[in-house]
């Protein structure tokens, strides 16, 4: 796996590249007319949105993923369907899947196990950079996909959002700070998602969720990422307005993912 060191070049730009050109490989295996054959089976999307604003909280979009920059290998033995099946027995309201190949060692295939064995949203979490990845997810059975403002223009931004919500999916716009906040309110309806991650050093610091909670509008949903761990990360979280939290490595380094989950939320 090509795990980037933090001295080298900066992550988010050589896996948007990477990712280009594996967008590029795929439109060459599989045509846009067979994914929108599949699309048009569909007629099982599940809202992320409304879970977040009614499921019980404290409201878990728990990762299933094998790997990542910053942490390395995280599970040797690595069963994205039992994770998943784990999380929701632990009371997650969401599945996160890591579909991204050569930074996570994520698959497509990860995300249609974990979809045939959950009954939650599903949210395709990978680096979007064209309308083709958008048709896959769909296709694949997500319900939700990750759109990350520091990767992209503002226009690119807001096409993709645009693109999504036409294929039925819903979106949550992922930011870092107060300009890329401005991009992200302007997806009128989509799940705002602050990032508490410095995507150049790989370091976590929650007082950016802090902030930017500040900042958000008290009408939109928003969730909190990265280096939340414990109780009291999501306590004080949930006091600055967020409505659900994506946690993934803190509970991927745990012996039982699932058994974790349950435990964290029960401490609440």
């Amino acid at each position: 796996m090509a795990i980037v060191e933090k001295s080298q070049e900066d992550i988010l730009v050589r896996i948007v590249r990477d990712r280009r050109k594996d967008v590029s490989a795929a439109k060459r295996s599989v045509a846009v007319n067979e994914l929108y054959c599949l699309i048009e089976q569909r007629v099982d999307y599940r809202s992320l949105a409304a879970a977040l604003l009614n499921s019980p909280a404290p409201r878990v979009i728990a990762e299933v993923k094998k790997a990542s920059p910053s942490a390395g290998l995280l599970r040797t033995s690595y069963d994205p369907a039992a994770l998943a099946q784990a999380y929701v027995s632990g009371g997650a309201t969401a599945i996160s899947v890591l579909t991204e190949p050569n930074y996570f060692q994520g698959s497509q295939a990860d995300l249609k196990a974990v979809r045939r064995c959950v009954t939650v949203p599903v949210l395709r979490k990978d680096f979007m950079v064209d309308v083709y990845q958008l048709m896959e997810a769909a296709a694949w059975g997500a319900d939700v996909v990750l759109l990350i403002v520091a990767a992209l223009t503002p226009e690119h931004c807001s096409l993709l959002y645009k693109e999504s919500r036409e294929l039925g999916l819903e979106v949550i716009v992922e930011v870092h700070t107060a300009a890329e906040l401005k991009v992200a309110l302007a997806c009128e309806e989509a799940i705002i998602g602050v990032n508490s991650r410095n995507l150049k050093t790989l370091t976590t610091d929650l007082a950016v969720a802090y902030d930017l909670a500040k900042r958000m509008p008290k009408d939109r949903i928003c969730i909190a990422e990265s280096g939340i761990k414990t109780r009291d990360d999501i306590s004080g979280l949930q006091e600055a307005g967020y409505k659900g939290f994506l946690i993934g490595e803190s509970l991927l380094w745990e012996t039982s993912p699932g058994k974790a989950l349950k435990a964290l939320r029960a401490s609440l």
